[in-house]
C-alpha cells in the first residue's frame, strides 16, 4: 500500500485556515494527490481532530469534517498489540511529553511500514519514518 499515515496535525491544518502551518498543509496534501499517495487516518486521529475541531472552530465545522473524512479517507483501527507496544514504549520516554496517541500511530506505522505525516518531533524520537 503506497500510503502515509497521517497524523492530527496535518488534518486539523488543512481545516483552520488561521492554522500557521494551513498553507504547508494544503501543499502538502496536494504533493501526496500528484504522487499517488493515499492518506491513511487512523480513528483514534479522528477522535482527536474532531475533539481539536470542535473546541477550536465549533460543532458545525468538527461535524462537516467528521462526515467528510469518515466518507472519504482509509479508516483503519490500531490492533490491540499496537496499544500494548505503544503504551511499552511510553515506559522508555518518562523524560519526554509524548502521548499514547503518538506513540499508538507510531506502532501502526510501522506495522503497515508507511512513513507519518506529521508536524510533531516525537515521531523521530519514537523511531517512527515521518513524510517529509
Amino acid at each position: 500500500m503506497k500510503g502515509v499515515l497521517a497524523d492530527t496535525g496535518p488534518l486539523y491544518a488543512l481545516l483552520d485556515p488561521s492554522d500557521s502551518r494551513h498553507q504547508r498543509a494544503l501543499r502538502e496534501a496536494a504533493l501526496a494527490d500528484r504522487s499517488g499517495l493515499r492518506v491513511l487516518v487512523c480513528w483514534p486521529t479522528v477522535v482527536e481532530t474532531h475533539r481539536l475541531a470542535l473546541h477550536k472552530l465549533g460543532s458545525r465545522v468538527a461535524r462537516r469534517w467528521l462526515e467528510e473524512v469518515t466518507s472519504s479517507a482509509d479508516l483503519l483501527n490500531p490492533r490491540a498489540e499496537e496499544y500494548s507496544e505503544a503504551a511499552s514504549q511510553l515506559r522508555s520516554y518518562e523524560d519526554q511529553r509524548i502521548s499514547l496517541h503518538d506513540s499508538v500511530l507510531a506502532a501502526l506505522a510501522r506495522r503497515m511500514v508507511v512513513p507519518v505525516w506529521t508536524y510533531d518531533h516525537h515521531f523521530d524520537l519514537l523511531g517512527a519514518s515521518v513524510w517529509r
